[in-house]
C-alpha cells in the first residue's frame, strides 16, 4: 500500500500539470494567434511580392520517312528520322548552339542584365539554372515513340514563348546547314575519289600500253633475229652443197676423159663399143644400181661445173629462203604497234571509265535544297502558360498558417516554462 500511494500521488500529479498546461497556453491564445497571423502575413507577402516563375517547353518528335525520302535518294548521304531527331536534339543541348542564339538575339535576354556580368556570364548562369532537356525514361519499356524536347522556367519579365520556339527554330536550321555542309563534303570527296580512280586508270592503261608495245618489238626483234640465223645457216649450207657438188664434178670429169667418155652413157653401151646397127634398134637398160656420176660424159660435166662455178646466189635452189624472206618483210613493220600508238582517245579503251564519268555527272549535276528539309516533327509548340509554376501561393499561405500556429505554440510553451521556473525552485 505505501509503494502504490506515491505511483497515484505522482499520476494525479502528472494530470494536474498537463491540465494547467492546457489551461496556460488558453490563457495565451492571443499570442498564438497573433504569431500565427505574423508569420501568415510573411508568407503571403512573399507569395504576392515575389516575382513569378513560368515554365514553357517544347517536344521533337521523328519526322516522317517521306520528309527525308528525298536526301537519302541522293544515294550519298543516309539520314533516318531518328538520328535527324537525335541530331536536332543534340544541337538543342548545346552549349555552344545556345550561346550562338543568344549573341543572335540579345534582346530576348534583356531582361536578364546584370551590371556586373558580362553576357557570357549573364548567360552562363542562366543556361545552368533555367534550361532541362526532355528525354524518354530508358529504364521504361512503355514508351510510345521516342521525343526529345526542352523545358525553360523563367522569370515574367523574359519571353520564354519567343525564346524555347526561337531555339527550336535555330537548332534546325543549324543543323540544316551542317547537313548541307557535309552532303557538299560528301560529294567533293566521292567527286576527287572518282578523279583519283580516273587518273590511275589513265597511268596503269598507258604502263600497260607502253609494256604492250614492248612486248610486241621484243617478239618482233627476237623473231627478226631467229629468222636472220636461219637465213645465214641455210646459205651455208647451200653454198657447202655447191662446193661439195663442184667437187664431186670435178672428180667425175677426170673419170670420163680418162675413160675417154664425152657424151652421156651406159655401163653396157660402154662394155659394147662401138657396134654397127643394122635397122632400127631399141635398147632397154634394167638397172638398180645408181649409174655413176662419170657415165654424164665430161662434156656435161664441164658444163655443170662452170654453171656451178659461175653461180652467185643460191637462194633460188631453197623454197625455205623465200619464206624467211616474206616473214622478215612482215616483221619490218608490226601494224599492231602502230595501231596502239595512233589511238587518239585512249579513255574509250579504260575498262569503267564511262561508268565513272557517269557518277562524277551525276554528282555535279545534284542540287539538294536543305532549306525545305524537315528534320523533325514539332509534336509541341511553346505557348503562353496560363499561370506560374512558382510561387504557389495557396500553399506557401498555408504553410506559413501552420509554421505560425507551430511557432505561437512553441512561444507560448516556452513563456509556461519560464513562468514556472521561479515556482520549482526551492
Amino acid at each position: 500500500m505505501n509503494a502504490i500511494s506515491p505511483a497515484i500521488q505522482q499520476a494525479s500529479s502528472d494530470e494536474i500539470d498537463l491540465a494547467a498546461l492546457f489551461h496556460s497556453l488558453w490563457e495565451q491564445k492571443r499570442l498564438v494567434v497573433l504569431v500565427t497571423l505574423l508569420v501568415g502575413l510573411v508568407a503571403a507577402a512573399y507569395a504576392f511580392l515575389a516575382t513569378p516563375e513560368y515554365q514553357v517547353q517544347s517536344v521533337l518528335r521523328p519526322a516522317g520517312l517521306k520528309d527525308l525520302d528525298a536526301l537519302n535518294r541522293t544515294g550519298v548521304y543516309e539520314l533516318k528520322p531518328e538520328q535527324a531527331m537525335r541530331r536536332v536534339g543534340a544541337a538543342l543541348e548545346s552549349y555552344d548552339s545556345r550561346l550562338e542564339f543568344f549573341r543572335a538575339n540579345q534582346g530576348l535576354f534583356e531582361a536578364l542584365r546584370q551590371p556586373n556580368r558580362s553576357l557570357e556570364q549573364t548567360f552562363e548562369s542562366f543556361n545552368r539554372e533555367a534550361f532541362k532537356m526532355l528525354q524518354p525514361d530508358p529504364k521504361k519499356t512503355d514508351n510510345l515513340s521516342a521525343y526529345v524536347g526542352i523545358q525553360l522556367t523563367y522569370p515574367a519579365d523574359v519571353n520564354g514563348v519567343a525564346l524555347v520556339n526561337g531555339l527550336v527554330e535555330h537548332a534546325i536550321q543549324a543543323e540544316r546547314g551542317r547537313i548541307a555542309a557535309d552532303l557538299q563534303t560528301v560529294i567533293q570527296n566521292r567527286l576527287n575519289q572518282l578523279d583519283l580512280k580516273m587518273a590511275a586508270a589513265r597511268a596503269n592503261y598507258e604502263a600497260s600500253k607502253e609494256a604492250r608495245v614492248a612486248k610486241l618489238l621484243e617478239a618482233d626483234s627476237l623473231k627478226r633475229a631467229q629468222l636472220q640465223d636461219e637465213l645465214k645457216a641455210l646459205r651455208q649450207q647451200l653454198k657447202a652443197r655447191r662446193d661439195n657438188r663442184i667437187a664431186q664434178l670435178d672428180e667425175a670429169i677426170r673419170i670420163a676423159k680418162a675413160l675417154g667418155i664425152g657424151k652421156p652413157t651406159t655401163p653396157s653401151a660402154l662394155g659394147e663399143g662401138e657396134r654397127v646397127a643394122q635397122g632400127s634398134v631399141i635398147r632397154t637398160e634394167v638397172n638398180n644400181q645408181q649409174v655413176p656420176l662419170y657415165f654424164m660424159g665430161s662434156e656435161a660435166l664441164e658444163a655443170e661445173r662452170n654453171a656451178l662455178l659461175q653461180r652467185r646466189s643460191d637462194d633460188f635452189t631453197e623454197p625455205r629462203i623465200a619464206q624467211i624472206a616474206k616473214e622478215l618483210q612482215l616483221l619490218t613493220h608490226n601494224r599492231q604497234v602502230e595501231v596502239l600508238k595512233q589511238r587518239e582517245n585512249e579513255d574509250l579503251f579504260l575498262k569503267d571509265l564511262a561508268t565513272w564519268r557517269e557518277e562524277a555527272t551525276r554528282l555535279r549535276s545534284l542540287q539538294f535544297d536543305v532549306a525545305d528539309l524537315k528534320l523533325v516533327t514539332i509534336d509541341q509548340v511553346a505557348v503562353e502558360p496560363l499561370r506560374p509554376i512558382r510561387p504557389k501561393k495557396a500553399l506557401i499561405l498555408a504553410l506559413g498558417l501552420v509554421l505560425g500556429g507551430v511557432l505561437g505554440l512553441f512561444i507560448a510553451l516556452l513563456r509556461n516554462i519560464l513562468r514556472r521556473k521561479p515556482d520549482l525552485l526551492p
